[in-house]
């Protein structure tokens, strides 16, 4: 029985041992790999805004374009619901057609560079809407 609790503490002391050099080596590593989870993190974050100023471009060309197709204000239709980082840099051109013909509208919208509505990068994102003319002249 006595060997049988011997046998243990010394296997015990081995581990406790072992252990010892490598005390804090996660948290070394963590640190070490800290700066690049970081950057993934702000390269995708980057990613979803210019995903959503396509998105915002596109919704708002659309609604351009069914105002001048109902005989409306195009470039207010589209800035309408825009958000104000994005509204202040819009370029909005219409395009309105006869009955029956496809009235047009582009949007186009700058990236912002991380934040909404600080600095944006010099690319502009473009949207394209169309719908036909219900307008009788």
């Amino acid at each position: 029985m006595r060997s049988r609790r011997v046998r243990e503490r010394i296997r015990d002391r081995g581990r406790a041992a072992a252990g010892e050099p490598d005390r804090g080596q996660a948290t070394v590593e963590f640190l070490g790999m800290l700066p690049l989870i970081l950057l993934v993190l702000v390269l995708c974050w980057q990613f979803v805004l210019v995903g959503y100023t396509f998105v915002l471009a596109g919704n708002a060309a659309d609604k351009g374009a069914r105002a001048a197709a109902v005989g409306g204000d195009c470039q207010g239709a589209a800035t309408e619901d825009l958000p104000q980082a994005w509204a202040s840099g819009a370029e909005v051109s219409c395009q309105e057609a006869e009955f029956g013909q496809l009235a047009k509208a582009t949007v186009g919208l700058k990236v912002p560079v991380l934040f909404p509505g600080t600095v944006s990068f010099p690319m502009t994102v473009t949207g394209t809407g169309g719908a036909p003319s219900e307008a009788e002249e």
